[in-house]
């Protein structure tokens, strides 16, 4: 019998010698490797984190003491260790759980966290909560991946330093964030591991923390050790753990920045390297790469993902001192870029539209607010399957409606190589471009639109009765919805490629009245403040009817893509069977 098979919950290991954890540990790490192998996911920071996560769970009485993970890059072991190992040993569960910690799958789990930066501050939540009441439990933060990069976490230390009370921050050091670690603090954390915790110069010191540190953070015996001397600790406490992200896999531990997060099937996959073909991240690099060689003022910038969207090893290697990866700190990534436009550069920040909504404020007030032309693409951004912490539909309704933005949606290759380039050459706007997410679409003809004439829809096809207006990577859509509608109804729709998404092309839409019933808005995300309501309220004082594909307002959780799309009604037949109920 394997020890895993006698471990369901911690009380189990407590049961153990240390000798039968280093195996369970091992255990574990097979475990991760197939069933990660198998569905993708997090895989080096999880495998780095296996044997603190089974001292904590043998030191610490959880579910009594909270065990708060950032970001979640942690949280597999724990998951195996609290009841839903059932999700890791056979493929027909691994879908059961998600890979983000969820109060609603145990107990075990504080919060739903996907987002970085986040656990000090809700850990010292917590304890402020557990003082008020008169508790006494352990509160433990988990911090790393890079995650110690984020403002959030400055500010979350900044207020649990004078706590007063138990507060314990575990601070995982694998000497990486998603990508290379940037920044002065990984230069003292780099410090504080060659001295083993011991030199003077100590940021965790200089804010008023107690501190530990263990070089072998991987050492069950040694972890347990030090997690007893600081359990039911009265005051804040860091524990700085050195850690080998991905530790147990050959090719994650050399190659960390790419074993990070992998896609299915990634070990299983031949080492012949595979013919790179065009897709919307390979026109953005080489754009810029071109760019940047006529112009020493362009200057990319990455908050940490630069994998996300093709921005290689090679891509950053010939952009030198033209590019820069800030960590993961969107925020300042705003303000930076804005900072350059103003100063003259032609700054091209690439994000991904789940973080991007990390970045309200800056993009309001340090951005808009001071109208600079910096250049902000927003990749991964629609409706997906994607887990709950990670959906990327809701960037229209909060970057459209931010005064002085032009937002824009291209539709194919060649409209985003024009959007790209009016956007980095002029001066009079901050632009934001939708970078088309899913099928690689290139018409083979230039875009010679004159994007400085703000919100002017682009007529593809001029029909009557229905107007179809088709925004970004729905315009295909749009496309087969107007054939159908031909083909069955016997309509002529209008066809229309918006382009904006920020603003309404007032004088088209009053167009339309002379010889159309109803208008149908197609977006990829959802409705409420989107795209299609402000096409809706253009037409509310009039007879105008009109229809607003989109999604509704939630948080899916891993629904499949088709799923979504019958659900909202954006499958072609149901869009026809509504326009014909309503006409």
């Amino acid at each position: 019998m394997s020890i895993l098979e006698k471990v369901y919950y911690p009380n189990d290991l407590k049961k153990l010698a240390i000798s039968e954890m280093e195996t369970l540990a091992q255990e574990i790490r097979d475990l991760l490797i197939k069933k990660v192998n198998t569905t993708g996911g997090h895989m080096g920071p999880n495998l780095g984190f296996v044997e603190p996560t089974i001292a904590l769970h043998y030191v610490f009485n959880t579910p009594e003491d909270k065990i708060v993970y950032d970001v979640s890059h942690q949280c597999y072991t724990h998951k195996i260790l609290t009841g839903r190992k059932e999700g890791f040993l056979k493929p027909e569960n691994y879908a059961k759980f998600s890979g983000y910690t969820n109060p609603d799958e145990s107990e075990y789990d504080c919060f739903v966290v996907g987002h970085t930066s986040t656990s000090v501050s809700l850990a010292c939540g917590l304890a402020k909560a557990r003082d008020l009441k008169g508790g006494n439990e352990n509160v433990i933060a988990v911090i790393g991946d890079g995650s110690l990069s984020g403002g959030e976490a400055y500010e979350g230390l900044n207020n649990a330093a004078e706590l007063g009370s138990n507060i314990i921050i575990i601070v995982n050091d694998n000497e990486m964030s998603i990508a290379p670690n940037f920044g002065g603090l990984y230069s003292n954390l780099r410090l504080l591991r060659e001295t083993n915790g011991k030199a003077e110069c100590n940021f965790f010191k200089a804010m008023g923390f107690d501190y530990y540190y263990l070089e072998n953070g991987n050492n069950t015996a040694e972890l347990i050790e030090l997690f007893k001397k600081v359990k039911d600790i009265k005051h804040p406490v860091v524990v700085h753990l050195h850690t080998l992200k991905g530790k147990g896999l050959a090719p994650a531990e050399a190659d960390k920045e790419a074993f990070h997060w992998i896609l299915p099937g990634t070990l299983d996959k031949k080492d012949t390297p595979e013919q790179a073909s065009e897709n919307y991240f390979t026109v953005t690099t080489d754009y810029i790469l071109n760019k940047a060689k006529q112009d020493k003022t362009v200057f990319a910038i990455s908050p940490a993902t630069p994998g996300a969207y093709g921005f290689t090893r090679e891509f950053r290697e010939k952009m030198g001192k033209q590019y820069t990866d800030v960590g993961i700190a969107e925020e300042h990534a705003v303000a930076c870029a804005s900072a350059m436009a103003k100063a003259g550069a032609k700054p091209i920040l690439s994000i991904l539209s789940s973080f991007i909504q990390r970045t309200y404020d800056q993009l309001s007030q340090d951005l808009c607010l001071n109208n600079s032309p910096a250049t902000i693409l927003v990749h991964w951004a629609g409706l997906s399957g994607a887990d709950m912490t990670h959906l990327g539909c809701f960037d229209i309704p909060m970057i459209s409606n931010i005064p002085n933005l032009v937002y824009l949606a291209p539709a194919n290759k060649e409209e985003y190589l024009a959007m790209l380039d009016w956007s980095v050459e002029q001066t009079q706007h901050p632009v934001a471009i939708r970078v088309p997410f899913g099928a690689f679409i290139s018409t083979g003809v230039a875009d010679n639109t004159d994007y400085s004439k703000l919100n002017k829809y682009c007529m593809v096809e001029k029909g009557s009765d229905v107007a179809v207006i088709a925004l970004g990577t729905f315009f295909e859509k749009g496309k087969e919805l107007k054939r159908i509608l031909k083909e069955s109804a016997g309509i002529d729709a209008t066809l229309i490629n918006p382009k904006f998404i920020t603003g309404i092309d007032t004088e088209m839409l009053e167009s339309l009245k002379e010889n159309h019933r109803l208008v149908v808005t197609l977006e990829d995300g959802i409705l409420d403040g989107g795209f299609g309501e402000k096409i809706t309220r253009f037409y509310g004082n009039s007879e105008m009817k009109v229809l607003n594909f989109g999604a509704k307002k939630e948080f899916t959780d891993r629904v499949p893509l088709e799923e979504i799309y019958k659900l909202n009604h954006l499958t072609t037949d149901l869009m026809i069977q509504d326009i014909k109920n309503l006409l």
